[in-house]
């Protein structure tokens, strides 16, 4: 198979979706790989590396998407790459579908058989390729919002660990996953006071067993969560529901209990965010302020340090990527129901359940696309 990988455009966004290793692993496979030029330069990598790993380095993306049977990304296709897909094309990347409806419905046009990062599972029903962006995200998140707190970004001007005889800033983080987890250990790293709030008592006792004293934990009651909200300098939203639009944990109506110049840091942005005063931001311009509440919603936070995420995401997304590539799509999702999860669209059928419920969108059942 021809596996092309094009450099990505998004605001800011050095990731790249294949590293030089995995390319090696994909031409030891018998397949071919194209790498736009310069497309890993900000991960640190060189064409020359991708060379010496038996890939081919071509001048554009559009050479890209004309010429790849599978295209590999980081992030969601953008709308002039969207116009370059088309069917019997596979396209591998993070999609965040039900929180874009015009990235769905350009998906579908095109009739790619796009399948999300996002959605592939284990056997434990855990995401496999979530985790390790979710692993990156909540580490940056405290320190981003650290940031935020600073009084010349409009913050309150709090130290996340304070000083002998100065409190240190209190945080709370919503919702106990893999980000909750990871932003409650560097919170608390800092020094700051911290409680997790989540709905499972098993994840609870876990986080508890293993990290007590680290950090408290609460339920996440509408009360627990109203109380902690109140007094919190910063408030991660670390929630996730699988393919689906993060649920609003946060209204505006909240924001007017908050300290003023708090800090709301909403790493489930590319789902639509956990707040209800939400709105996607880039790292050229990540905060703004709503009724004197700073936020910080950048949709592509693991970008800030490239070269770590994209050798995170390429230890977790090459054995899948050479699965596609060895069977075939149809032969790779028939021999792994957990790949299977992860395929949203194909030839102009949504088939992802939990996106066809936030957009309001009929859904094929993936097995049928199977037999199309």
């Amino acid at each position: 198979m021809l596996i092309g990988c094009p450099k990505e455009i998004k605001n800011q966004e050095y990731r790249i979706g294949i590293t030089p290793a995995a390319a090696r692993e994909a031409v030891h496979h018998g397949h071919s790989v194209i790498i736009e030029k310069n497309g890993g330069s900000g991960a640190g990598f060189t064409d020359a590396d991708y060379i010496a790993a038996g890939a081919e380095i071509v001048d554009t993306a559009e050479e890209i998407f004309a010429r790849a049977e599978m295209v590999v990304k980081v992030k969601e296709p953008q709308a002039n790459e969207r116009a370059q897909l088309r069917e019997g094309q596979i396209l591998f990347t993070y999609l965040h579908l039900a929180a874009d409806r015009a990235q769905t419905e350009d998906l579908l046009k095109s009739g790619v058989t796009a399948i999300a990062y996002e959605t592939v599972t284990d056997r434990a029903g855990a995401l496999p390729l979530l985790a390790p962006m979710s692993e990156v995200a909540g580490r940056l998140a405290p320190q981003m919002g650290a940031w935020t707190l600073q009084k010349a970004n409009g913050g309150r001007g709090v130290l996340m660990g304070g000083v002998p005889g100065v409190e240190p800033a209190r945080v709370a983080v919503i919702g106990g996953g893999v980000v909750g987890t990871h932003a409650a250990k560097i919170a608390a790293g800092m020094g700051a006071e911290v409680t997790v709030l989540d709905m499972s008592l098993p994840r609870m006792r876990y986080l508890d067993d293993v990290f007590g004293g680290v950090f408290n934990t609460r339920y996440s009651s509408k009360g627990n969560l109203a109380e902690l909200v109140a007094e919190a300098d910063m408030v991660i939203g670390a929630v996730l529901i699988p393919g689906a639009a993060a649920p609003k944990l946060v209204s505006r109506e909240m924001l007017s209990t908050m300290k003023p110049g708090a800090a709301l840091v909403d790493v489930a942005i590319d789902q639509g965010g956990c707040f209800e005063t939400s709105r996607a931001t880039t790292h050229d311009d990540p905060i703004y302020e709503v009724d004197g509440i700073m936020h910080y919603c950048v949709a592509n936070m693991p970008g800030a340090v490239a070269r770590t995420a994209t050798l995170a995401l390429g230890n977790t997304t090459m054995p899948f990527m050479l699965a596609l590539a060895d069977k075939g799509w149809k032969a790779a999702c028939e021999a792994d129901e957990h790949l299977l999860r992860g395929l949203n669209t194909h030839k102009g059928q949504l088939t992802y359940a939990a996106v066809g419920v936030a957009l309001e969108m009929d859904v094929l059942s993936p097995k049928l696309a199977l037999k199309m």
